[in-house]
């Protein structure tokens, strides 16, 4: 069997044989019959079809409580550790740091970009995330969305890194941020 690299060495002497001047990157790898399409990431795709309860479809027509710049934080590697701003184990996809000044801790936030977002495990998110925890950097309209263990947890929301994300008040909880078998409960 003959390698890419091979092959296109082989495909390039034949067409520069035959033309006269410089053939296009583009179309040589067109010509390559070895090549291989990169696969659609399924992790972070926004291109999940779900169907939302009468509770989310409400919170998805209502107007928003909040536009909240994302960023995205972690636990190990120099991300987070310990227990977030209420002394509770932050859930991963779940836990949201924000400035309690604007955002009041304990509230029950609804973030629309986040519907139908496929996690690590193949589950579906359902938009529902958790005010406890703080940080230094969170002043004014950002949100922190915390996304579990090590760098790679952040590959599933990092097209919400940066963006702007519409935000429901969605009620309050008491005590620590439910587990994910419970959350949208």
């Amino acid at each position: 069997m003959i390698g890419a690299s091979a092959a296109i060495a082989m495909l390039w002497a034949a067409v520069s044989s035959v033309t006269s001047g410089p053939v296009p990157y583009n179309d040589v790898v067109a010509a390559d019959e070895v090549r291989v399409e990169t696969p659609a990431a399924t992790v972070g795709s926004a291109e999940i079809e779900t169907s939302l309860n009468a509770e989310q479809a409400e919170l998805m027509a209502s107007d928003p409580d909040w536009r909240a710049s994302a960023r995205l934080y972690h636990a190990g590697g120099g991300g987070a550790t310990g227990n977030d701003s209420l002394g509770c184990r932050p859930i991963a996809m779940r836990t949201v740091a924000v400035d309690p000044r604007v955002i009041p801790r304990r509230t029950k936030l609804f973030i629309r970009e986040t519907v139908g977002l496929r996690l690590a495990d193949g589950t579906i998110h359902d938009g529902y995330w958790y005010a406890s925890d703080t940080g230094g950097a969170i002043k004014g309209q950002k949100v922190d969305l915390y996304t579990g263990h090590g760098r790679g947890s952040m590959s599933q929301a990092q097209r919400l890194n940066m963006r702007t994300l519409t935000i429901v008040d969605a009620g309050d909880f008491d005590g620590c941020p439910p587990a994910w078998t419970t959350a949208s409960n």
